[in-house]
């Protein structure tokens, strides 16, 4: 089964995935951690969301290679999330179409596999180039994960509620 939690940066979507693989999960899952460190202020946001989760997750912190992590993991896997992973790959110098082909080849796994990613569809358009890259590959990867996706939720001030 594949879920995906879509919702604003601070919505509470990644609160309720947790919850929703935990209730889920017949073992102990997987928390595929994507969160490059980049400076004081991410490291503290890392440290808050760690402890959050606590003991309840096997975190694996890994930054661009989704699929061959989640490949080799034997339980369910939060993969939290997809809005840093493709801020990292197109940092990295990976283009849409091997975002695509990953997430593609992620989506094919037969793990049950919870995806958090950031609603980016609401905002303005913004002035710069890499920024509407972002967005444009963000969206459209959204669109992939959410038509492949049995469950999807859309999380706003902290409540989420299933579209599909």
């Amino acid at each position: 089964m594949k879920t995906l939690f879509i919702g604003g940066v601070k919505s509470g979507k990644s609160l309720h995935a947790q919850n929703y693989i935990l209730k889920h999960s017949k073992t102990k899952p997987y928390y595929l951690a994507t969160t490059e460190f980049i400076d004081e202020e991410m490291f503290q946001r890392i440290k808050i969301h760690k402890q959050q989760r606590e003991e309840s997750f096997t975190t694996i912190e890994e930054p661009l290679k989704l699929y061959e992590t989640i490949s080799t993991c034997q339980d369910d896997v939060l993969v939290e999330c997809l809005g840093m992973w493709i801020n990292n790959m197109l940092y990295h110098g990976f283009d849409f179409e091997h975002m695509k082909e990953e997430l593609t080849n992620i989506l094919k796994l037969k793990q049950n596999i919870v995806f958090v990613i950031n609603d980016v569809g609401s905002g303005v358009i913004p002035d710069n180039a890499l920024a509407r890259e972002y967005i444009d590959i963000s969206g459209k990867l959204s669109q992939i994960v959410g038509a492949s996706c049995d469950e999807v939720y859309h999380t706003i001030a902290g409540i989420a509620t299933r579209i599909k």
